[in-house]
């Protein structure tokens, strides 16, 4: 079942038949003739609260392509804000274009991101968006001319700046809690980790795991990023096909999503799987057959919530000093979900799901109490 509506140049599109459609509230493909910004915004579930997330600027082959990242994408900010008790739901946007190329021609860019604020806009407040891959605080403060429905703006523009560092801090109290879990270990020390994609996130994890004590195995495209952990955190480097397959102790993909899918999952060696990446499995079954082998994973959108913490500080306008301790709790968020996974003998990713499906449900249920007691 599908059915379009279109509302100046943006068309809102339903396909209940795609695989990766979840009953998504909104789909909102973008065309603007004048820059040339060819974008997607999905919004997924609004039932806690308006859905933020980051916008991706990314070289998609197809449409297609660009289509099923946002799909899954915009679902697991919902289940990220339910588990870190945000109020927020989900969405994402994605701008289909060559980050690198497109930052190379400053006014060109600036125009689809002004317009990309303007489609933001136009959803009255439904979606909030803010950096992803590929774009950054700059970006966020030009697509701010066309919306104030954004955040991740540098603090001398008012904002908190860059959430990278959070979601990175996010990551590491998370391995942190899956080796006391998994491993019985209260510290890193002597451990081997790899990390997988050394951009903003996965370079200061790196950081932090070499200050604890961890030996640490990388893999990036980009050879500086190689040659400066190497120099300062005497990481061994390795090459991208091959770091999920290392002997380590954990396992810690911080680059683009479905890293763990049918080519990989039999090879991962590591006992732990804990790292900053999105869509880390490309099919829930890859999180069953993870756990068929004895191997923790931490799910994805609840170790990585950092970054979406500071952001809704930052959007909301609330307590910023107590960043820092909400990001920290996710290492006993994790520890609350592996405990619950094994008591119920349950993959963790089916746990996650099931707890933040039914904290939106929770959500919904006394949304709807309320709005009878107005109507009474």
């Amino acid at each position: 079942m599908s059915a379009t509506h279109t509302a100046g140049n943006t068309a809102t599109v339903f396909h209940t038949d795609f695989p990766d459609f979840d009953f998504h509230e909104q789909v909102v493909l973008v065309s603007d003739r004048a820059s040339g910004l060819q974008a997607i915004i999905a919004v997924h579930d609004t039932t806690l609260g308006p859905a933020l997330g980051g916008c991706r600027m990314w070289p998609y082959a197809t449409t297609a392509d660009a289509l099923t990242d946002v799909l899954r994408l915009s679902r697991g900010m919902s289940y990220k804000a339910a588990i870190a008790g945000l109020p927020l739901g989900g969405g994402k946007s994605v701008v289909i274009a060559d980050s690198r190329e497109e930052h190379k021609s400053p006014d060109a860019l600036r125009a689809k991101l002004v317009a990309l604020g303007r489609a933001i806009d136009r959803l009255g407040g439904r979606y909030i968006t803010a950096e992803d891959v590929g774009t950054s605080p700059d970006d966020m403060a030009q697509v701010r001319e066309g919306t104030r429905h954004v955040a991740g703006i540098a603090p001398e523009q008012g904002g908190l700046g860059d959430p990278s560092p959070m979601t990175a801090l996010g990551a590491f109290v998370g391995i942190q809690a899956a080796v006391k879990h998994h491993l019985q270990r209260d510290d890193l020390r002597g451990l081997t980790v790899a990390v997988q994609g050394l951009g903003h996130v996965g370079m200061d994890l790196a950081r932090q795991l070499h200050e604890a004590g961890a030996r640490l195995i990388v893999s990036d495209p980009v050879a500086s990023r190689l040659e400066y952990a190497a120099l300062h955190y005497g990481a061994q480097a390795v090459a991208l096909d091959a770091v999920h397959a290392v002997a380590c102790d954990v396992f810690a993909p911080c680059a683009l999503g479905a890293v763990i899918n049918p080519q990989t999952v039999d090879a991962i060696a590591a006992r732990v799987v804990a790292g900053a990446a999105n869509n880390q499995l490309s099919v829930p079954e890859m999180g069953d057959r993870l756990h068929a082998r004895g191997i923790l994973y931490a799910p994805d959108y609840v170790i990585n919530a950092g970054g979406l913490i500071k952001v809704c500080a930052e959007y909301f306008r609330t307590d910023a000093s107590k960043l820092e301790r909400d990001v920290r709790a996710i290492h006993d968020t994790l520890l609350a979900i592996f405990a619950q996974s094994t008591q119920r003998g349950e993959p963790t990713h089916a746990t996650a799901d099931r707890l933040a499906r039914e904290r939106i449900a929770q959500g919904g249920a006394q949304r709807s109490a309320t709005l009878h007691k107005l109507a009474a």
